[in-house]
This record gives structure tokens, sequence and C-alpha cells, in this order.
């Protein structure tokens, strides 16, 4: 089943074990993370809503783990996975969706707005397209500045590529050169509408031809893939200006909390579960022999340690005092 990936990607130099290993960690933090957010909400110990992206791990790991430390990332509304591929301390997000004020947020933003301007992680929105207009921002600031090595990376769906907001950014950001990548993540749903009932051609990557912005298309289940493609887009943004990577994917998990998946069936579903990015990558790491089992599963029982901690953290801390409410609104 997975030597399409074997067979499609080499194994490179630059493929180092410690990256292997990291591309690792972090898919197993992020779907143990989404696993366990969704079980907090049927315990009705979360309030509010969430967008879990169970299925979407490797179009966020491979992405921001080809980026560098200082480079701006935006996240969307079901940015979880994104949020820790950037590195933020889970203990805080975890906090964050259970409303405390040791989130990374005080609180105060929930599951759809996680940020972490320390590492670079800003302010994802549930405006959908919202969030490319404000990357421009961060980008023209890299660009007054001059910094030679930063970009703009900048996360969106497929529906929020309907949005006016994101025609627009791409053509201020073709315009004024900025250096910003749009990392389009098609998981073929926005919402319950399948994107061929919502947009005449599904070829998400001809969106940046009229801007004269390049774009690649990539299979955003194999980690490997989208590691090489936004590598190589990093390269071509800080040099030329905005370029476009579409990430093809799937969201197993539903739209929201209260998504009864009526809309698609369970053969559909089911057929997707077995291409699993996570399932792929052990498999490529094992056949390889980069990794012994016991090695690979190691990581998982640490991955599960790990948001062990977070939800016991985030039980265990404080609520946010109501005098403090108005505090950190600007608007």
């Amino acid at each position: 089943m997975f030597n399409c990936l074997k067979e499609r990607i080499a194994l490179k130099p630059e493929y180092s074990k410690e990256l292997l290993a990291e591309m690792w960690k972090k898919l197993n933090l992020a779907r143990e993370f989404e696993t366990r957010v969704q079980w907090l909400f049927s315990m009705g110990l979360v309030h509010g809503t969430t967008h879990l992206g169970i299925g979407e791990e490797a179009t966020a790991v491979g992405s921001i783990l080809a980026l560098k430390p200082q480079d701006y990332v935006f996240g969307t509304h079901r940015g979880h996975s994104q949020a820790i591929a950037k590195g933020i301390d889970i203990d805080r997000m975890m906090a964050e969706i259970l409303a405390k004020e040791t989130g990374v947020c005080k609180g105060k933003g929930g599951s759809m707005h996680i940020a972490s301007p320390d590492i670079n992680y800003f302010a994802t929105s549930g405006i959908l397209g919202a969030s490319s207009v404000i990357a421009n921002g961060a980008a023209l600031t890299i660009k007054k500045r001059n910094e030679r090595d930063r970009i703009t990376a900048v996360f969106y769906g497929d529906g929020a590529s309907n949005e006016g907001a994101c025609f627009e950014a791409l053509n201020l950001a073709a315009l004024w050169k900025l250096p910003i990548l749009f990392v389009c993540i098609n998981n073929t749903y926005g919402m319950s509408t399948p994107i061929a009932k919502a947009m005449h051609d599904t070829d998400l990557s001809k969106r940046a031809y009229p801007f004269g912005i390049p774009s690649k298309t990539v299979d955003g289940n194999h980690v490997l893939e989208v590691y090489d493609a936004v590598s190589e887009a990093r390269e071509y943004v800080l040099e030329n200006g905005p370029m476009m990577v579409v990430e093809n994917t799937y969201r197993i998990s539903g739209h929201s909390k209260s998504d009864g998946n009526l809309y698609r069936s369970k053969e559909e579903i089911n057929a997707w579960k077995e291409k699993c990015p996570i399932k792929a990558f052990r498999s490529y790491l094992a056949e390889r022999r980069l990794f012994t089992e016991e090695e690979l599963d190691a990581a998982v029982k640490e991955a599960a340690a790990v948001i062990d901690h977070a939800v016991e953290y985030g039980k265990a801390s404080k609520n946010p005092s109501v005098d403090d409410v108005f505090d950190d609104v600007y608007a």
C-alpha cells in the first residue's frame, strides 16, 4: 500500500535521522493531542467548539519543519497540528482549549485562536481568508526591514480559497513581491460541501496563475513530499516573492465537534484512513530500517505521555478571573 511513497521519495542526504525523528515525534504529538481534545469534548470538559485536523498532520509537520524558526507562520482555525509543529508549549495550548488562565491566550481565545508570538506563530482566525491578508502585513514588515532570511507562511483551506480576501491577498503579494508562501490545505470539504460542488475547477494551484505566482501541488499525506515542496518554495520566496503550495489531504475528523458526518459515507472515511499519513511514514521508516519498531513505538508512547501531562496541567490550572475579562481587548 505504501510502496508508492518508497518509490517516489528517495532518501536524500538532508533527511538526517534527527529530522526524521522530529517528524515522527510531531506527527504523533499532533494526532494524540487532537484525539485527546476530542475525548475532552465528549466528557463536557471543553466549552465552545473546536475544529480537528485528524488525518492532515503531514501538511503541518512537513511544511513547518521545512521552514526556519525565524519564519512567521499564520495557522488556520484547524491549526493544533500547525502550532505543535512550530514548537508551541503543548501544556499551555491544552490549557487554552480548557479555557484556563495559563493558556497561551490566557484562556480567552480557545481552540480557534491559538497564538504564540514568542515562536513566531501568530493568531489563527475563525474568519475564513482573513489570515492571508494579515500575513501579507507580516511579509511587508519583513520586506521593509530588509530581513534577508525570513519569510511568512500562511495556511488556509480549500473552503477559504473561495473567499475574496484570499484573492486580494494573492494580488497584493504579487504586486509588492512580498516574501510570503501561501499554503492551501485541500482536505476536499468546505464544512460539509465537497469542493466539486463549490468550484468549477478543483485544481486549486490554478488560483495563483492570474497573479503570476508560481504554484505546486503535492500529496499532503506524505510528509516528505510536503517537506521537499516547502523547502524549495521557501528558497524561491526568499529570492523572488510569493509562491503557492497546494497540499491535498483529507479530514478524517468532522468539521467541528457537532459534525455527525452525515454528508459522507463510512466507506469513504475508512478508505482515507488507510492512507493515513502516520501509517505511511511509519511504513517508510520501518521498511528502510531507519528506526526499529521498538524506537517507533517508544516515540508513540512518549507522545501519549506528553499529552497526558498537558491534560493534567490544563485541568489543574486556574480559571480566568471575571475581573480580567476586558484585559487584552483591543477592538
